[in-house]
């Protein structure tokens, strides 16, 4: 299949399945969405799709609010402003990022919240509470598991999706908090999660995007808990620190964002 015909029936599948979904709502709602979009043979209605835990989810709505459905973090300053941009492209921004979920949480959901949106980018960020499962005394969170179990799903995504552009983000902690009473354990820990990471976005040609590094050397500039409040949730400005690393490296791969 040529990449205009896959791109013409990625957007059928797309406007398909904006119509069922928004068929129930109220016209005024339907309307005022942007999930319905013209597209052209050029694929203007590229789909971003942000995948993850916590710091994905955001507090975001499971709903058709457009105020709060992205939720409140780096995926929405990214979706705002390449949506405000962009206005002409048709841009389709997902959140399903799901607080405490670890890689098997992700797999359980996998084809519904992933494979079948069909995003062109795939953007996940996952590791933190595979990490403090461990640290509470669940054996099976080893890093060992963690990397068999992302790599899984990576294949999964690869086999159904193969023209889908994945990334991959860093995990990051900083020593705020709990997270700084048990520093050099989940340190450590973290540590070769974010070897894997790195290893698995080379294996499957993913950008690989070094949150951990950013925030590290954001710690110039400004002590860690104006960065992540929490030792894992980002402050504001870390927020907007992610969202900055995320497009610099992105950009590099998908020239349009810039």
């Amino acid at each position: 299949m040529s990449n205009e015909a896959a791109c013409k029936r990625r957007n059928f599948l797309k406007q398909a399945a904006s119509l069922g979904a928004l068929a129930m709502l109220p016209a005024t709602t339907i309307f005022a969405s942007p999930l319905i979009t013209n597209t052209n043979k050029d694929c203007d209605g590229f789909t971003f799709l942000f995948q993850g835990d916590s710091i994905t989810d955001g507090n975001r709505t499971r709903d058709k609010d457009w105020n709060h459905v992205m939720g409140h973090g780096y995926q929405y300053i990214i979706a705002s402003k390449l949506w405000y941009d962009f206005p002409s492209k048709g841009f389709h921004f997902f959140n399903r990022g799901i607080s405490g979920n670890k890689v098997p949480d992700l797999a359980a959901r996998w084809q519904t919240d992933t494979i079948d949106i069909q995003p062109n980018l795939l953007s996940i960020l996952v590791g933190i509470n595979d990490v403090d499962a461990l640290m509470h005394g669940d054996k099976y969170f080893t890093a060992g598991q963690f990397e068999q179990d992302y790599r899984q799903l990576l294949q999964q995504t690869k086999q159904a999706l193969p023209d889908t552009q994945l990334v991959i983000g860093e995990p990051f902690i900083l020593p705020v908090g709990r997270i700084k009473e048990r520093w050099d354990e989940y340190s450590a820990e973290m540590k070769q999660r974010r070897v894997i990471a790195k290893k698995l976005s080379k294996e499957f040609n993913a950008v690989f995007v070094e949150f951990q590094t950013a925030f590290d050397k954001a710690l110039s500039k400004a002590p860690a808990d104006y960065w992540i409040w929490d030792g894992i949730h980002p402050m504001p400005a870390g927020h907007e620190l992610m969202a900055r690393e995320w497009t610099k490296q992105v950009s590099r791969k998908l020239k349009f964002i810039r």
